[in-house]
């Protein structure tokens, strides 16, 4: 789970939406707000301030495909403070979330890609992504989160896709002369 999350950024696999989004926060320490989950600096980290589970909730201003999410996280340097359990929450908002994925990493040191998919595999399509944080290594209290990354498949356009006929009579009207 642990990986690179601007490789396939680079390989036009995906692309970084994590800016088109509005931010907030359960709670956090003075100097560590949620700005600092988006400043690109692994040196800086939300902390929060207050009982569990601590949130981040992301709103997109439309229905929004999301293929992954992406956290950054070190133990060795944020140890009981450094997220265990983790639950991610999509919906159209705070209301009507509902669970997509529960799931825990241990002694993180790095990029935690989380994939995004419904039933059938497709990547999401939703208005709110809320991260929950629920338990925390060492038993922790609040928590260290240095930047979080949001991704969304790149589309192409199926005009620029050649169609795949099945017979040699529709292939024939498949091109102007």
């Amino acid at each position: 789970m642990t990986t690179d999350p601007t490789e396939d950024e680079r390989k036009g696999i995906v692309q970084n939406i994590t800016k088109q989004a509005y931010w907030h926060v359960s709670s956090c320490k003075p100097g560590h707000g949620v700005d600092k989950l988006l400043d690109d600096n692994l040196e800086t980290y939300w902390q929060s301030d207050g009982p569990q589970p601590h949130l981040v909730n992301i709103q997109f201003k439309q229905k929004t495909k999301i293929k992954d999410l992406c956290i950054f996280s070190d133990f060795k340097v944020d140890e009981s403070y450094t997220p265990q359990k983790i639950s991610i929450r999509t919906g159209i908002n705070h209301n009507n979330l509902v669970e997509l994925r529960c799931f825990e990493i241990h002694e993180p040191a790095g990029w935690v890609i989380v994939p995004t998919r419904d039933a059938r595999s497709n990547p999401i399509k939703t208005w709110m992504i809320q991260i929950a944080v629920l338990a925390n290594h060492q038993s922790g209290r609040d928590t260290h989160i240095r930047q979080i990354v949001v991704h969304s498949p790149t589309e192409t356009s199926s005009i620029f896709i050649d169609p795949k006929f099945s017979s040699i009579e529709l292939a024939s009207h498949s091109s102007c002369r």
